[in-house]
């Protein structure tokens, strides 16, 4: 099933997200969120699995969480959308662990990821990569905080 995972539709993956696996984002939000994953994981600014996450979000790190709908059992993640909301996180949801283990440069599939706004250790890159990284991160951000339940 792995093989097929990369033919299936959105829509497919969408059937074996959770049911509380919300708010989901839609295929277009769902693409430029992996992409931008990808982009973060290449300069060393994200966080990945729920352990590294929640010490992440403890430590009063500030960034987008990204979940997968499709872990099982979804209790291993539940928390994670209270800590954020604790904090101000903006959080979303995607339909699959897999894309977001491939989109972090890993084999592995990824419960949940912290994509951080700025390196832990100083600038990474030229000045043009970080300034394409930062358009990139704020047009994220915005559509997932209006993605996001208001409360």
């Amino acid at each position: 099933m792995a093989g097929d995972n990369e033919e299936q539709s959105y829509d497919v993956k969408t059937k074996y997200c959770s049911v509380i696996a919300k708010p989901l984002a839609e295929e277009k939000l769902c693409k430029k969120v992996l992409k931008l994953a990808k982009k973060a994981s290449k300069r060393k600014q994200i966080r990945r699995g729920v352990k590294e996450v929640v010490k992440a979000l403890r430590k009063k790190a500030k960034g987008i969480c990204i979940l997968a709908g499709d872990i099982s059992p979804i209790d291993v993640l539940t928390h994670i959308p209270v800590i954020c909301e604790d904090h101000g996180i903006p959080y979303i949801y995607v339909p699959s662990k897999e894309e977001l283990g491939a989109s972090a440069l890993s084999k592995r599939p990824t419960s949940c990821m912290l994509i951080l706004p700025q390196p832990p250790k100083g600038p990474a890159g030229d000045a043009e990569e970080t300034k394409e990284f930062a358009e990139a991160y704020s047009e994220v951000e915005k559509k997932v905080r209006a993605a996001m339940p208001v409360f």
